[in-house]
C-alpha cells in the first residue's frame, strides 16, 4: 500500500506515480497542460458547503475530519477503485490548498489506508 499528499504545485516526480486531484476546483495559477494530473477525482473532494464551513481553520480540523469522514462513507464507488490501485501502486494525492497538514487529501489518505487494513489486499 503506497498513498502520498503532495501540494499540486510541487513539480512532479517519478516516484509519485498515479497524481491524482482530489480538489472540488481546480487549483488557482495553474495551467492544465502543466499540472501533470493522472486523474482529477473532485467527486472525493469534500462538500461545497463542507469546504466553506472549514475554511481551513485549525481550530475546525476535528470537526472537518469526522464530517468530511461522514461524506466520504457515501462515495465508495468513488474512492475504492483508487484504494484499490494503493494496493498495487503508488497513488499521490494532490491538493491546493497552502496548509500542508490540514486539508482534505490528508483525511482521504487516512480514510484509504484505514479502510485498506480492514479489508486487507484483494
Amino acid at each position: 500500500m503506497s498513498i502520498s499528499v503532495k501540494r499540486v504545485y510541487e513539480p512532479a516526480a517519478k516516484s509519485d506515480g498515479r497524481r491524482v486531484l482530489v480538489d472540488r476546483l481546480w487549483p488557482r495559477g495553474l495551467k492544465k497542460e502543466d499540472a501533470a494530473i493522472d486523474l482529477w477525482l473532485k467527486e472525493l473532494a469534500p462538500s461545497t458547503a463542507l469546504r466553506q464551513w472549514f475554511g481551513h481553520d485549525p481550530a475546525r480540523w476535528e470537526g472537518f475530519r469526522h464530517r468530511y469522514a461522514g461524506e466520504l462513507d457515501a462515495l465508495a464507488e468513488h474512492w475504492r477503485p483508487l484504494a484499490e490501485q494503493a494496493e498495487r501502486h503508488r497513488v499521490t494525492l494532490l491538493f491546493g490548498a497552502r496548509d500542508e497538514e490540514h486539508n482534505n487529501a490528508v483525511v482521504l489518505k487516512a480514510y484509504l489506508e484505514n479502510w485498506l487494513k480492514k479489508h486487507g489486499p484483494g
